[in-house]
């Protein structure tokens, strides 16, 4: 069964403007002091959807008809949609100023040069194309993976604030470190689970295992870095997180080697989703508090920007080692651990360069 063309496009856009929005919500709503607290609810929020989803759509589907799956997942969003509609146009609302929070400006105010759907449509086709082209090793997808990453290399910036690629201590270290994390996470939760099913002949119930256990590990990290470590600096649980991750992968490197256990790979997913506990809604604190005033909309965009190129570029830079060695004639478990090391220096970096979202002392 194939997917329409139009549902990853339509979700993706539904996906980051949800996010935005409730990030900048949270920003503009909470004092600084309990948006620890709150990021590590949203996360408790995906437990039960990840426990009872999956199993759930298995019996509509069986009993039903997957159609029905799907027309039950749009009357359950249209149900809180309408809430939220109710709500704005509630009494409370109807006097309301607003804050200017749109993405079209700069960090420090000026005009974007070129119009931002525009510039966002040149990224979004960039990722693609580099996704493409780094799926085969030869000729024919050199080109499009070269034309991926120079439509990337133009436009990027031009959604980012100024000095992101550079770690410019604040809200662009911030952003960029958001890009490291995410694709260290993602990559790890595409390739594992790949792993474990060609490689290493594991049942399906192995891989949704993994896949819960890594949502309520991310969750019950959350919840630790909002509630007990909530007096902790910010940019110190940054590091602490790309560390974890660091550890995840060192052990999903470990699940490529002969002689370990069939099954050794799956807790890098768990571990890895426990440092993002700890390393994601930091940064989205840390990023909050960065914006400049009335800002936080764009600071909000800035991050999810990255966080889909960093998933995006991470990625296609594993798929890349791993067709190159797959080309040489090497193992498939050489080409896998190839890959997975590969994650080994994001995060590295990450750790590095968290001092730099560090919030200035207070005076």
């Amino acid at each position: 069964m194939s997917r329409p063309p139009g549902l990853d496009f339509l979700d993706g856009l539904a996906g980051g403007m949800v996010a935005v929005s409730i990030n900048t919500a949270i920003g503009q709503t909470y004092p600084q002091r309990l948006r620890p607290r709150v990021l590590a609810l949203m996360s408790t929020c995906w437990i039960v959807p990840s426990l009872v989803g999956p199993p759930l759509a298995g019996l509509v589907a069986e009993w039903w008809s997957w159609r029905v799956v799907f027309l039950g997942l749009a009357a359950l969003t249209a149900l809180p949609a309408l809430a939220v509609v109710a709500v704005l146009r509630g009494p409370a609302w109807a006097t309301g100023t607003g804050t200017a929070t749109g993405t079209g400006t700069g960090a420090s105010g000026g005009r974007v040069p070129c119009p931002a759907v525009a510039v966002a449509t040149a990224v979004s086709l960039g990722a693609a194309l580099g996704q493409y082209g780094v799926s085969g090793w030869d000729a024919a997808h050199l080109p499009f993976a070269a034309g991926g990453f120079a439509l990337l290399a133009a436009f990027a910036y031009r959604l980012l604030p100024s000095g992101t690629w550079r770690a410019v201590r604040g809200l662009p270290a911030t952003v960029l470190l958001c890009a490291l994390g995410s694709g260290v996470f993602f990559t790890l939760e595409a390739y594992v689970p790949l792993l474990l099913v060609t490689e290493r002949g594991a049942p399906p119930w192995v891989i949704g295992l993994a896949f819960t256990g890594a949502a309520i590990a991310w969750a019950g990290s959350s919840w630790v870095q909002g509630r007990l470590l909530a007096h902790r600096p910010r940019h110190h649980l940054v590091a602490a997180g790309a560390l974890v991750q660091a550890g995840a992968v060192g052990l999903a490197v470990c699940g490529t080697l002969p002689g370990t256990p069939a099954y050794a790979a799956a807790p890098a997913m768990v571990v890895a989703a426990v440092g993002m506990g700890l390393y994601a809604p930091s940064l989205t604190v840390l990023s909050l508090a960065h914006a400049p005033p009335g800002r936080q909309g764009y600071a909000s965009g800035a991050m999810q920007t990255t966080q889909n190129l960093g998933q995006t570029t991470v990625l296609a830079l594993a798929s890349a080692v791993l067709n190159a060695a797959l080309a040489t004639g090497a193992p498939d478990a050489v080409g896998y651990g190839s890959a997975f090391a590969l994650l080994l220096a994001p995060c590295a970096l990450a750790a590095l360069l968290a001092t730099r979202t560090a919030l200035p002392a207070p005076r």
